[in-house]
């Protein structure tokens, strides 16, 4: 099994932290030092899983993901960004990003995320296949299409996903944490606003944001979807 990871950071002694790290896991580390280095690596050789950083000379973390993307490369990507904004995070997510954390962080947390992403790439794709529809939009689970009002819809695969789960269980209030064990496989200790910036963007996608008809927030509880 692929354990080599590509770490794409600009700080030396962040480098060489994140290096022992995972190299005391048992993990194979690569590194490159600016974006060009980055995207020339994970796109010649294949590696388990990117940790690519946001700030990055030559070329931003956002533009090595997109053009990891646009060239076929689904290499898992944890970016690493010292950025709070839930704005800057979603643009890491939209390009095709799978998760994100936020510096400074904790090396569990780091691990945590990493071990939770391998352990997903190593499992069938498990989400049932079933046409659904509600008001202007149609998914095709199946297919991964989304058409809203006759017009295709571009969508993330983990935003098609948690829309799945969503609709899986609608009617029902969906708890964060119950969200983030059977989508994200993430334990429910870790704690992490993925769901909410992946929910704001199927809102953004498919629903009304400012006034959500079909995915509803329960205050403290959860999310629920309703068609």
């Amino acid at each position: 099994m692929n354990s080599r990871i590509l770490l794409v950071e600009d700080e030396p002694g962040l480098i060489l932290t994140i290096s022992d790290l995972l190299s005391a896991e048992g993990y194979q580390v690569e590194s490159a030092a600016d974006g060009d280095a980055g995207l020339a690596k994970a796109a010649s050789k294949e590696f388990a899983l990117i940790v690519l950083d946001v700030m990055l000379p030559r070329k931003t973390g956002f533009d090595v993901c997109r053009e990891l993307r646009q060239k076929g490369i689904d290499t898992p990507i944890l970016m690493l960004t010292a950025k709070t904004q839930v704005v800057d995070r979603v643009v890491g997510l939209k390009l095709g990003a799978d998760d994100y954390l936020i510096k400074p962080f904790d090396p569990a947390e780091l691990l945590a995320r990493i071990e939770t992403l391998l352990r997903r790439v190593r499992k069938e794709n498990r989400i049932p296949v079933r046409s659904f529809q509600f008001s202007d939009v149609l998914v095709d689970f199946e297919r991964m299409e989304v058409h809203r009002g006759g017009e295709p819809v571009s969508m993330a695969a983990k935003e098609l996903q948690l829309l799945r789960y969503l609709v899986d269980h609608r009617e029902r209030v969906v708890p964060r944490g119950e969200i983030l064990q059977k989508v994200w496989e993430y334990d429910g200790e870790v704690s992490t606003r993925t769901v909410d910036v992946h929910v704001a963007w199927l809102r953004q996608k498919l629903d009304n944001p400012q006034n959500p008809k079909h995915i509803q927030t329960v205050r403290g509880k959860g999310y629920r979807f309703t068609s």
